[in-house]
């Protein structure tokens, strides 16, 4: 079982980094690169609560989401081709007193079969490396979608 830590800072306030992790509509690859749209299906979706089936380049996993502490979204991994076990996400989302959010995620992967169990010891070693640059590119998408345009000043 391997688990990794990813942290950022983000413009994002915790309510739009929320509304972007729990947007399960078409473009949701757009954001998670990780997540392809063909992928992508929405099982069940309460006001706090999710189960989707979710993946990209022949890996997928069900996961049941729950918010209903909007600061802190667990993702239990239900079913996989490759993860079992404790697999799964959390976000912790905390609001600094500048006005940006701390983000820390946490995976863990608990390969259930040979391809699981050997991608989770790469992930053990190399976790960082791998998944880091996706979840820079999801903070960096996520702060674009909450982007307020700017307005040329008249002179």
């Amino acid at each position: 079982m391997s688990t990794i830590h990813l942290h950022q800072t983000t413009t994002a306030t915790p309510e739009q980094f929320l509304d972007a992790l729990t947007d399960f509509g078409p473009g949701r690859q757009a954001l998670f690169g990780n997540s392809a749209d063909d992928y992508l299906q929405v099982h069940e979706l309460g006001t706090d609560h999710a189960d989707v089936t979710e993946g990209s380049g022949g890996a997928w996993e069900r996961l049941h989401y729950d918010w209903t502490d909007p600061r802190r979204i667990v993702m239990t991994t239900t079913d996989s081709n490759l993860w079992g076990g404790k697999s799964g996400h959390t976000y912790t989302l905390t609001p600094m007193p500048d006005g940006t959010t701390d983000v820390d995620a946490v995976v863990v992967r608990d390969g259930k079969n040979f391809k699981g169990r050997a991608l989770g010891a790469v992930l053990g070693v190399f976790g960082t490396r791998v998944l880091g640059k996706p979840f820079d590119n999801t903070v960096k998408a996520i702060e674009a979608r909450n982007a307020t345009p700017r307005t040329a000043k008249n002179t």
